[in-house]
């Protein structure tokens, strides 16, 4: 104990030994020190700037995606009369001569029926089979002792499935049972109990000929309207194979009022949000710009070099030159309609020549922004394509309906798709996944094209680059991996660090002893000394 304490207070050597071991181990462990804690910030600093080149990206994608799907870049139907129906433009349809007269003659209606009141919802209404007959087929509502209440005719009703809904009303007279249908004619239902029932079921039956059961509030009929004087039935308020391209939402019948349903082109629309394209598609590229710029040590950009963002760099600059539509003769790129390349990677726009393009071949201007599909047959209907599957054009063979429970099939790009009901749907692993078609007739081969416009083309790219495979991932895990590597080598460096500071502590404490030795010993001896000068004297 009294050798260390001398030696932490330098007695012997009259050295501060704790200060200088510490003073000389730093110096030793000093240049490793910053040596790892450059590579740890330029590391953090990788990572941290990937993740915002990676949010940039997705960023601008994100509000491109909603520009466009908000519908102001494309043509929108205008409605003389909105408050009789509203219109709007059908995804990839192209309504630049939309020119037609409406005339709501008589609003679609649901078949609704109700009961006599009873005191309470609880109360029992007979026990027995009441048979409810609609559009979705036959279906027998069993009531017995664990059910007979208007509560559970209620809910045993609704749990059949034949697509009438059952509720109960109630009010100060009492509790009703209500049934609604869906809306159209064809959506009519009945109910029948057999005959001679006498439990008090048969106050619940309704058809042509029953009479004491329950009351029709509203009878079931289709929307009538007139397409340029042309009579047409449909079951639903809201439709859209009346006027091509054209949802339309019924809202109020007014026989002998016209409805005219014109189009409006957003030409000023479609100039600023390709200015505001450029604009962001600009940012984006100084963002990177300085996350890549040449230099050595911090003059230099975080990834500079990656390859990931090279690509992307890379893909971003073909934009402007990609096809982005088939359709017509008219413009197919950013490029032909004004967009252009500046020598540092950003874009301008050429105002004059978008103004041009917009007066001359609007509708292609427009499919430039505009997704849109189609089949080249009407032997299939698309069902699900845009925003699900891949850009491109898929071969559809060997095509053949539904006949009976058998389901429909065919194959696609020759991959056998999957029969569901009417329906294909394409395979695992196919280019064409998430395509879902129905057949309508047999048919050797079709062709499905599908076009998903400029927010479709930088998604793709977007994806592409975010992919769990993708570059971003790459570099991304090698960055990681670095880290780690780098948190190991600062514990390695840290552990020998300290065995240095503890051999350095021992060597220079031993010394120290050996000084404290080495003057006990002079001590001694220049008692000697004096001892024997003084004798002789």
């Amino acid at each position: 104990m009294d050798s260390s304490i001398a030696a932490s207070l330098g007695i012997g050597s009259g050295l501060d030994i704790r200060a200088l071991v510490k003073q000389l181990s730093d110096a030793q462990r000093a240049p490793k020190d910053a040596q790892i804690e450059k590579r740890e910030t330029l590391n953090a600093a990788r990572i941290s700037t990937l993740a915002e080149v990676s949010g940039a990206i997705d960023n601008f994608s994100t509000a491109l995606s909603s520009l466009i799907s908000g519908g102001t870049l494309f043509t929108q139907p205008t409605v003389s009369e909105p408050t009789l129906l509203s219109a709007k433009a059908v995804a990839g349809a192209r309504l630049g001569g939309l020119a037609a007269e409406l005339e709501v003659v008589q609003l679609a209606k649901a078949q609704t029926l109700e009961s006599t009141t009873f005191a309470a919802r609880t109360d029992p209404v007979g026990q027995g089979t009441l048979t409810l007959t609609s559009s979705n087929g036959s279906f027998d509502i069993v009531i017995d002792a664990a059910n007979d209440s208007l509560e559970g005719l209620t809910n045993a009703i609704n749990a059949a499935g034949a697509g009438v809904a059952a509720s109960i009303v109630t009010d100060a007279n009492g509790s009703r049972l209500m049934l609604k249908g869906a809306t159209g004619q064809a959506n009519a239902f009945t109910l029948s109990v057999p005959g001679g029932t006498v439990s008090g079921l048969e106050r619940f039956a309704f058809g042509p000929s029953v009479t004491g059961g329950l009351t029709e509030a509203q009878a079931a009929q289709d929307a009538i309207v007139k397409l340029d004087g042309v009579t047409i039935n449909r079951s639903s308020n809201s439709f859209s194979d009346v006027v091509e391209g054209v949802q339309i939402d019924l809202k109020k019948a007014e026989p002998g009022t016209i409805i005219s349903l014109g189009a409006v082109r957003p030409t000023a629309e479609i100039t600023q949000g390709m200015t505001d394209f450029v604009a962001a598609y600009n940012e984006l590229m100084t963002l990177i710009s300085e996350a890549t710029k040449a230099g050595v040590g911090e003059d230099g950009g975080p990834l500079r070099g990656d390859v990931g963002v090279r690509q992307m760099v890379r893909q971003l600059g073909q934009m402007t030159s990609m096809a982005l539509t088939s359709q017509g003769d008219g413009p197919h790129s950013l490029a032909e309609i004004g967009v252009r390349t500046n020598r540092d990677g950003t874009l301008s726009l050429d105002t004059f020549r978008l103004q041009e393009q917009l007066v001359n071949n609007p509708d292609a201007v427009e499919a430039l922004f505009n997704p849109a599909q189609w089949a080249s047959s009407g032997a299939v209907t698309i069902q699900s394509a845009m925003g699900r599957v891949k850009p491109g054009t898929y071969t559809l063979t060997d095509l053949v309906p539904k006949n009976g429970t058998t389901p429909a099939s065919g194959n696609v790009d020759g991959l056998a798709m999957t029969g569901v009901d009417t329906n294909l749907v394409a395979p695992a692993g196919a280019a064409a996944l998430g395509l879902i078609v129905t057949v309508n007739s047999a048919s050797p081969s079709v062709t499905i094209t599908i076009e998903a416009g400029l927010g479709g083309a930088l998604k793709m790219i977007r994806d592409a680059l975010r992919d769990r495979e993708g570059p971003f991932a790459a570099t991304n895990k090698r960055l990681s991996d670095e880290r780690d590597d780098i948190a190991d080598l600062k514990a390695v460096h840290e552990e020998r660090a300290e065995r240095y500071y503890n051999q350095m502590l021992g060597t220079f404490t031993a010394m120290e002893r050996q000084v404290s030795s080495f003057k006990a010993t002079q001590s001694y001896l220049d008692q000697q000394i004096k001892m024997w000068t003084n004798d002789r004297g």
